[in-house]
């Protein structure tokens, strides 16, 4: 299968999902998250604020930063690449472009991501042999993925069922070392 083709079946899947079993998921990924200590010591967190059919993380990011963490968002920059900024409450966010929600504080340049002790990354399925990704197909989170150190975690966020054999990988496509299902973490 290409990689548009299992896009469009990880996204009509995602739609299939009732409210409640989308909270159910949220909660059991926040709440694995935050009882692993690699996750709840980790310092500076680079996280994401969810939309539409994503498994929500607006619990998880207040809660990281309730517990002390500096969590950092993504702000888009115009040519697709990730800026970030400090998370400094709900009250720190405003709409920013293709309907994301981005913090308002200073930029912190697209290499900020370098001092995440922990790195939270969207995704559609990973490949459970190689850990590649499948993304939207801008290509933001293989550039972030890029400037990580071998031994930043970066954790992709699923539903369960959207661990998979295989993910169809290109040269750019950049692998995550962890998996968060609301059946648990998966390591890679």
């Amino acid at each position: 299968m290409d990689k548009p083709e299992l896009r469009r079946r990880v996204l009509t899947a995602r739609l299939e999902l009732s409210d409640p079993e989308r909270r159910e998921a949220a909660r059991g990924i926040r709440e694995g998250l935050l009882a692993d200590p690699r996750v709840t010591m980790a310092g500076t967190v680079a996280c994401y604020w969810s939309m539409g059919s994503e498994p929500a993380t607006q619990g998880l990011v207040y809660a990281l930063w309730k517990h002390g963490a500096t969590v950092i968002l993504p702000v888009l920059r115009p040519d697709s690449d990730l800026d970030w900024a400090a998370y400094e409450g709900p009250d720190s966010l405003r709409p920013g472009p293709r309907g994301l929600m981005e913090p308002t504080d200073a930029r912190l340049g697209v290499d900020a991501v370098r001092r995440a002790a922990l790195v939270l990354v969207p995704a559609l399925a990973v490949s459970r042999a190689t850990g590649v990704r499948l993304g939207r197909g801008g290509g933001s989170y293989d550039r972030v993925l890029a400037r990580l150190g071998p031994n930043a975690p970066s954790i992709a966020l699923l539903y369960d069922g959207e661990l998979l054999d295989e993910v169809p990988a290109e040269p750019h496509d950049r692998p995550v070392s962890m998996v968060a299902t609301p059946g648990g973490l998966v390591t890679l």
